[in-house]
């Protein structure tokens, strides 16, 4: 029997599928998309199967309405594989009248554009997966919930029982549905091979365009050593001249930027603007990250040893895994996840900010007195150049934390500090 641990998107889909005819989930391969939407389905068009999809394209010419017969909601996998089935499923449930008709998984934009016509919108909605977060792969034990947080709920100090040498083995393991059921080195396996195939064999099929596989890995490596950094293309290039010896335009780190993207291997973080007394410009570039942090591993050939070694590294890996977290628990909120930074040198890992207003301003640090201090000392500081005139207080402040004996509320500043294997939506 098929293992499975319940996952956010559980919940996000069954809402979806109630109020549209059918649901995309995107997301990076291997981050459980087809699993979740197999709980749920009811019948299944597996196009990620090589005879079923050269079946298809026949059934495509002579009987194309058969592809979407079968028990609701029927799961179309891989469906960028046929791109024509989009417009399809749009008519269908046009026609049909009914929530709740089809899944839609896919784990790469298709490749040809033109064949898809219209934009499904009204009838097809989304959800994005990605690796699991802490907490759905059972490390975190949610004794923290940022609903609570948001909602004011007063939570009393709580134990944490998770030290450095476990994060470290986290980072370099990822949120892979499937490694999270195995231990040790067989763990970390399968982020290292999820790596090589990324450079390999993915770039070279994401949209019919021929790469470069060392061009693709230098990528890589350049973006795992400025993960975090509001770092221009540009600056990319530059960095790969520099460290591998290599030289790669602007214009091709920007396609194959790009072609990651699509294979939604990287997803930068965008800035946030709020209204502040002060008039010190924002910085509106992106911020580097991977969708797992054990790409990054992978790319840099580091594991955890390895990180336990280089603790200033160790802190660019955990925030690129906190990040991840708290885009997945976004998701639970009805959030998103931006970052701060203004001109004068301002800022602020990262920022809750749900659909109603609401906002929570985070801190991300390894731990220890003289880094919590540090990161409350930015939260104050921020909070402080808010116009609450315009804008309302944030909801909660907070040290996301690597490791600590506990959870607690300051009294000094009401900053919470949170290890991050206590912490759930």
């Amino acid at each position: 029997m098929e293992r499975y641990k319940k996952r956010i998107a559980d919940v996000l889909l069954e809402r979806k599928l109630q109020g549209k005819g059918a649901i995309l989930i995107d997301g990076p391969k291997w981050c459980g998309k087809t699993t979740t939407a197999k709980q749920i389905a009811s019948s299944m068009l597996d196009l990620g199967d090589s005879s079923v999809l050269d079946n298809a394209r026949i059934m495509l010419q002579v009987n194309p309405a058969r592809l979407l017969s079968g028990g609701t909601p029927r799961l179309l996998d891989e469906w960028q594989s046929l791109p024509s089935l989009w417009d399809m499923v749009r008519s269908e449930v046009d026609r049909r009248q009914q929530f709740g008709q089809f899944i839609l998984t896919g784990s790469s934009v298709p490749a040809d554009q033109n064949a898809i016509h219209h934009s499904g919108t009204g009838r097809i909605g989304r959800i994005s997966m990605r690796p699991m977060s802490l907490w759905e792969s059972g490390e975190s034990t949610g004794v923290v919930s940022l609903s609570d947080l948001f909602d004011g709920v007063s939570i009393e100090p709580q134990t944490n029982s998770m030290g450095l040498e476990q994060i470290s083995f986290l980072i370099c393991r990822g949120g892979w549905p499937q490694a999270t059921f195995l231990t040790g080195d067989i763990a970390l396996e399968q982020a290292r091979d999820y790596y090589e195939a990324i450079y390999k064999v993915d770039i070279l099929r994401v949209d019919n365009t021929r790469r470069n596989s060392d061009r693709t890995r230098h990528l890589l490596r350049s973006y795992a050593r400025n993960q975090g950094q509001a770092v221009s293309l540009k600056k990319l290039s530059e960095d790969i001249k520099e460290n591998d010896n290599a030289s790669i335009s602007y214009e091709t780190v920007s396609d194959y930027v790009d072609a990651l993207k699509k294979m939604f291997v990287i997803e930068d973080m965008p800035a946030w603007n709020p209204n502040l007394r002060s008039k010190a410009a924002i910085q509106s570039s992106d911020t580097r990250y991977f969708i797992d942090p054990s790409i990054a591993a992978g790319a840099l050939s580091v594991g955890p040893n390895d990180l336990m070694n280089d603790l200033k590294a160790m802190g660019m890996f955990f925030e690129s895994m906190a990040v991840r977290d708290l885009r997945v628990y976004a998701d639970a909120l009805d959030g998103n996840v931006f970052h701060f930074r203004n001109a004068s040198g301002l800022e602020c890992d990262a920022v809750l900010h749900r659909r109603n207003g609401t906002y929570g301003l985070i801190e991300i640090k390894l731990g220890g007195n003289e880094q919590i201090d540090k990161g409350a000392a930015t939260l104050t500081t921020l909070a402080g150049k808010i116009n609450l005139d315009k804008m309302p207080q944030p909801s909660f402040m907070m040290v996301l934390t690597a490791v600590g004996d506990y959870c607690y509320r300051r009294p000094k500043d009401g900053v919470w500090v949170v290890p991050i294997g206590c912490l759930k939506p």
